[in-house]
C-alpha cells in the first residue's frame, strides 16, 4: 500500500534536478544511479541534472546484464551490487589508532570518519528494511558503533518505489517492498509525467517544502498504487513463509546442504551484496617506523575459511557447513536477534552468485515444498 496519501505531493519530471538541486543547497553531496563496470551503481552527482534516464538492468541467476529502458525512466531498474551499506558500515576504516610518545608509552586513539553530509536517490524498499536491521545492530543499546552512527546521522534518503522488479526479486514475499512504507525522508513513485512524493522525516518535510509542490491528485496516488500492485504481483520468486526459524534448524543434517555445497565456491560475493550482512574481520597494521598502528575493521564473510576459526579448531571446517551457517543465521536465528528474518527479497545473492546458487530454491528444497 502507497504510505501516507494525504500527504502526497507531485513533482513533475522537468523539476526533478530542482529537488537535487535543494538539497545540494542543503550541504548534502548527492549520490545517484551511474553505469560503472557493467553495473548500476551509486555514484556522486557533479549537478543537478546528472540523474541518468534509461537504466535497466536484466538479472537471472548467476546473471546481471545492463540493458535500456525504452521508456526512458529515472528509476526502471530493480538494483545494482550496492545497497545503502556502503553509506554507513564501511568496507574498510580504521577504528583506533595506537601511537608511541617519545618515553616508548602508548596510548589509543580513536579515529572517527568525517562528517559528510550524504544524499542518496534511489534507495528501494528493501534496502530501507535492511538498513532497519542494521541499524538494530549497530545501534543497539550499549553497543552504539560509533562509525556507523556517524555516517547514518548524516544521511538523506529520497526513496523510489521499486516499478520493475528483476526477475530475481522476491521483496513481497518478505514484506519488505516494492513499495517504501518507512525509513526514508522522502519517498517517490514514478509516473510518466512526474513523480508522488510522500515525506517520511522532518527534512524530507523542509526540502518538499521548498520545492513548493502542488498536492498530488487521487488519479495520482491510485496510478502509484496500482503500480506498487503490479509489481509484486509481477514477482515470480518467493520464500515459502515469513517465519522459518524452527523449520530450518530442524533441518541441519538434511541431504540439500551436500548438494549446495557440491555447487558453492564459497567466494563470498552473496555476503558482500547483501544488504544486511555485517561480518567483519579487524586486524592491527604498523606503520613501518614502528611508531604507529591502525586497527582496521574490514568486511569479512562466513563463507571463508578463517572466519571459523577458534582456539585450535575451525568450527565450520567446509563449505557445507558454511553455507549452512549463512542460510540458517540469515533466516532462522536472525529472529532471535532481531525479531525478523535477516533477509529482505532484494535477490542480489542469487544475481552474484557465480554459479546461480537460488536461495529461494535453497529454502523450498529444505523444507519440502514445491519449487517457487
Amino acid at each position: 500500500m502507497f504510505s501516507h496519501p494525504d500527504r502526497a505531493a507531485f513533482l513533475p519530471l522537468a523539476k526533478l534536478p530542482s529537488l537535487v538541486a535543494e538539497l545540494m543547497a542543503r550541504g548534502y553531496r548527492c549520490l545517484g544511479p551511474a553505469k560503472e563496470n557493467g553495473a548500476i551503481v551509486m555514484r556522486e552527482l557533479e549537478s543537478p541534472e546528472g540523474l541518468q534516464r534509461g537504466l535497466q538492468a536484466e538479472q537471472a541467476p548467476g546473471r546481471y546484464r545492463l540493458t535500456s529502458d525504452p521508456h526512458d525512466r529515472y528509476f526502471a531498474w530493480a538494483n545494482g551490487p550496492q545497497a545503502i551499506k556502503p553509506q554507513t558500515f564501511a568496507p574498510q576504516e580504521s577504528l583506533w589508532r595506537a601511537e608511541r610518545d617519545e618515553a616508548g608509552g602508548l596510548r589509543f586513539v580513536p579515529e572517527l570518519p568525517a562528517v559528510v553530509k550524504r544524499a542518496v536517490i534511489g534507495v528501494r524498499a528493501c534496502d530501507l528494511a535492511a538498513l532497519a536491521v542494521q541499524d538494530a545492530h549497530f545501534l543497539r543499546t550499549g553497543r552504539r558503533d560509533a562509525q556507523y552512527a556517524q555516517r547514518r546521522e548524516a544521511l538523506f534518503l529520497v526513496a523510489v518505489q521499486c516499478a520493475e522488479p528483476a526477475a530475481t526479486c522476491f521483496c513481497a514475499s518478505t514484506g519488505d517492498g516494492p513499495t517504501p512504507a518507512f525509513g526514508y525522508d522522502l519517498s517517490l513513485a514514478e509516473l510518466k509525467d512526474g513523480f508522488v512524493v510522500v515525506s517520511g522525516s522532518d527534512e524530507g518535510q523542509a526540502v518538499a517544502a521548498a520545492l513548493d509542490l502542488p498536492a498530488a491528485s487521487a488519479q495520482q496516488i491510485e496510478a502509484a498504487q496500482r503500480q506498487g500492485e503490479a509489481a509484486a504481483a509481477a514477482q515470480t520468486r518467493s520464500l515459502p513463509g515469513r517465519k522459518l526459524r524452527d523449520v530450518l534448524m530442524s533441518r541441519l543434517e538434511h541431504p540439500r546442504w551436500d548438494a549446495v555445497a557440491a555447487r558453492c565456491l564459497a567466494c563470498g560475493n552473496c555476503t558482500a551484496v547483501c544488504p544486511t550482512c555485517f561480518c567483519h574481520a579487524e586486524a592491527d597494521v604498523p606503520a613501518l617506523d614502528g611508531r604507529t598502528s591502525d586497527h582496521l575493521r574490514t568486511w569479512d564473510s562466513c563463507f571463508g575459511e578463517a572466519h571459523g576459526h577458534l582456539h585450535g579448531f575451525n568450527v565450520r571446517p567446509d563449505i557445507r557447513t558454511r553455507y549452512r551457517q549463512w542460510l540458517t543465521h540469515k533466516l532462522a536465528t536472525w529472529h532471535d536477534q532481531f525479531g525478523r528474518s535477516g533477509c529482505v527479497g532484494c535477490g542480489r545473492c542469487i544475481a552474484w552468485c557465480p554459479v546461480g546458487i537460488d536461495l529461494t530454491e535453497e529454502v523450498a528444497a529444505l523444507v519440502e515444498v514445491g519449487p517457487p
